[in-house]
């Protein structure tokens, strides 16, 4: 009796430890290990905060504080950062409170970065996943199509375009957009070609389901990994391109302002007022190294084998 009870004690553990493997097995998905990768990232984690603090600060902080981007302070002309009247960045030349004005701008690069990025991605995704699926003649034409868009120099088209229509915040987002999306339709392109032969998308054409449903329905969400990552590496390219066509001044009108301005304005009075070139450009550079480390973080976590 001692014996036999002692081997269904033994059965059960071996039962239950069996049904704890299981259910952490099907508990597990790649998204969950790619999590868990990703927070390993000290870098990508501490950038992510960093990157955080930063658009909340632009979002949020024009409302907390006591000046507006486009107020001037005729006591308070070209002031170095200082506690008074909380010109914590100082003032530019005309008075106006440089912390208000950079958090504006940063508002405003960080928007047209997330939208010019949406709309560059969707065309991507869409352009190259039906080039690649449709493969043949298709194929070529839109991808020679991609090429041609590449000799393109970008900086002429944007100029034409501000000088015919004017300097309007949605044409910064269409010029952006109408130069980056081909990255992406090329990438989208080849993963397509190595998934439309795989046996699930064999299964739908027996079954009858059609051409657009096949492409948007079964092979672009099992891209879902590779566009992540390009996205995020996507959206710093975006804003330094802001950045530059507002250099140029190409970008957004006075009073608006972005970090482009800002930076453009700072370096015309930098040996007499450093301040104000000297935060625009901080802000820039620790958006753009955040963004970068996340896309780097990203990648590791969802495509662990390129490490």
């Amino acid at each position: 009796m001692h014996m036999l009870f002692r081997s269904q004690q033994k059965a059960v553990a071996e039962a239950m430890a069996a049904n704890l493997s299981m259910a952490a097995v099907e508990g597990r998905s790649p998204w969950a290990d790619a999590r868990e990768r990703f927070l390993r990232n000290k870098a990508a984690v501490v950038s992510l905060i960093l990157l955080s603090l930063v658009v909340l600060a632009c979002v949020f902080g024009p409302m907390l504080l006591p000046h507006s981007y486009e107020d001037t302070d005729w006591d308070a002309m070209a002031m170095a950062p200082t506690w008074y009247n909380l010109h914590l960045f100082g003032t530019d030349d005309l008075g106006r409170d440089l912390l208000v004005r950079t958090l504006i701008g940063g508002r405003i690069s960080l928007m047209v970065g997330l939208m010019a990025t949406i709309a560059s991605v969707t065309i991507g995704i869409v352009w190259g996943a039906t080039a690649g699926f449709l493969g043949g003649k298709v194929d070529t034409v839109m991808m020679r199509i991609v090429d041609m868009m590449y000799a393109v120099p970008y900086l002429l088209i944007a100029i034409l375009m501000v000088t015919l229509l004017g300097r309007e915040f949605y044409l910064v987002v269409l010029t952006i957009t109408v130069f980056s999306w081909m990255d992406m339709a090329r990438v989208v392109r080849g993963q397509t070609l190595s998934v439309k032969s795989k046996e699930f998308v064999e299964a739908a054409r027996a079954i009858g389901v059609s051409t657009g449903s096949i492409i948007f329905r079964h092979v672009v969400p099992n891209l879902l990994g590779i566009v992540v990552i390009y996205t995020t590496v996507t959206v710093p390219g975006v804003i330094l391109t802001e950045s530059v066509l507002s250099f140029l001044g190409l970008g957004v009108q006075e009073p608006m302002t972005s970090w482009g301005v800002l930076i453009e304005d700072g370096t015309g009075v930098m040996e007499t007022t450093p301040w104000m070139l000297l935060f625009p450009a901080a802000m820039l550079s620790l958006t753009l190294y955040c963004a970068n480390y996340i896309g780097d973080g990203m990648r590791d976590a969802l495509d662990p084998k390129d490490r």
